[in-house]
């Protein structure tokens, strides 16, 4: 049941995203949280757990308004190839921008958990955790105005 599922869920991500820079962008920005996610498990202390839960959150409301993007964006100016629509280069350099920060992120969490299962929760790389999750979400509302444009 689960691979019929999937295999309807790639056949809409096809229909939505196409199988260009736009279905990129959006699958590198879905690794991205999943590899946030991946960081939260095994985490035993509770109090980490829910403060790098929050942040979790949050980055997953992203998901549905990078979709959102990506569908207009395939919409209006469909991609097939490599090539960027010259009049969309700014949305699409905006969404590379949110999988980057999303990575860091996502690397930030990782070496703030490490360092509060050896020292104890450090006020400092949680907010550096947060700092970066804003620019992932700034870079998202970034893509948003331009395509609005």
């Amino acid at each position: 049941m689960a691979l019929f599922s999937a295999l309807r869920q790639e056949r809409r991500d096809d229909a939505e995203l196409g199988k260009g820079v736009w279905r990129r962008v959006h699958d590198r920005f879905r690794r991205g949280l999943d590899r946030y996610h991946q960081i939260l498990e095994g985490v035993e202390d509770d109090a980490l757990y829910n403060e790098l839960a929050i942040v979790a959150n949050d980055l997953a409301d992203l998901l549905p308004r990078v979709r959102a993007v990506c569908c207009e964006s395939q919409s209006r100016f469909p991609s097939t190839g490599q090539d960027v629509p010259g009049t969309l280069i700014e949305v699409h350099r905006a969404l590379s921008k949110a999988g980057n920060s999303l990575a860091a992120t996502a690397e930030s969490a990782a070496m703030f958990r490490l360092d509060s299962e050896r020292v104890g929760l450090n006020s400092a790389g949680l907010e550096n955790v947060r700092r970066r999750a804003l620019i992932v979400a700034e870079d998202v509302a970034r893509a948003e105005l331009v395509l609005s444009l």
